[in-house]
């Protein structure tokens, strides 16, 4: 049984993963800034008979709330073995259309909110040498994707950080994990831009992003292939295949891939 927090668990990605690990037997940490969306998804946990789950408000953005809530579930259980930092926000626009608030909430929360939640869990992992940090970027973390490129350059960086955090764990005992899934059919499609000046993309962009990419996956396949990629300590979890064969070309062909970008800009400017 692991001992296991994870942002965002209100809906989508993280309530998925959240489900798999309790369904094996774990205990979770149920956090989001929707403090009622976390404590309907641990209410429903708990009703699988399987493993446990709690639930808590917290804004990534608060590097203070987030240390404080990480500190309380190794005081509570002894240890945390697992850390999901996986609360995102979805940002869409073209590069002429976005204000710096779309820049700053992107950065604030994709990426401040994963390295919070990194400086938060390692020390903690450090002492009791073991752990798991899995942090969620996107398949636009590894492939040119444009029409969003706050988002495209926080999910960059966050498996940037990952990887060099991954080489520096290694020898320490310490385990991280970047999960870089292509679309994935999640409340984010439906809530672009929250809270931010709008733009063509804002709202419900789903039907725009089907032009370029219109076989969404599911959040529950991709849990599953969380947890198997964290099974086999896989530094980076890319999926669906579909996504694999996209990163494999980018690498393969950098200027192929921006040419397949472009192709997508021009389909939904269509």
């Amino acid at each position: 049984m692991s001992i296991a927090i994870v942002t965002g668990g209100a809906s989508g990605i993280g309530r998925a993963i959240a489900t798999a690990l309790v369904t094996r037997g774990d205990t979770v940490m149920v956090t989001d800034i929707n403090t009622e969306g976390a404590a309907h998804v641990a209410e429903r946990l708990n009703s699988l008979g399987k493993g446990t789950a709690t639930s808590a408000a917290l804004d990534v953005t608060s590097p203070a709330d987030v240390t404080a809530l990480y500190q309380d579930v190794r005081a509570d259980h002894g240890r945390l073995d697992l850390v999901f930092n996986n609360a995102g926000i979805a940002i869409g626009g073209l590069a002429e259309e976005l204000t710096l608030d779309h820049w700053n909430r992107a950065i604030d929360i994709n990426l401040k909110g994963v390295v919070h939640g990194v400086h938060a869990a390692y020390p903690i992992m450090l002492e009791q040498h073991g752990g798991h940090i899995v942090n969620t970027a996107s398949l636009a973390g590894l492939v040119p994707m444009p029409i969003g490129i706050p988002y495209t350059a926080t999910k960059h960086a966050v498996v940037g950080l990952s990887l060099g955090l991954r080489a520096e764990a290694a020898g320490r005992g310490v385990k991280v994990s970047v999960v870089c899934p292509s679309f994935v059919d999640t409340p984010l499609l439906h809530n672009v831009n929250p809270g931010l000046p709008e733009t063509p993309m804002s709202g419900d962009a789903s039907t725009d992003i089907a032009k370029a990419a219109p076989r969404f996956y599911t959040a529950e396949k991709l849990a599953r292939d969380i947890l198997r990629g964290i099974a086999r300590n896989q530094a980076l979890i890319v999926a669906p295949a579909s996504g694999r064969l996209a990163w494999r070309g980018a690498r393969l062909s950098p200027h192929g891939a921006v040419r397949i970008a472009q192709k997508a800009v021009d389909r939904i400017r269509g």
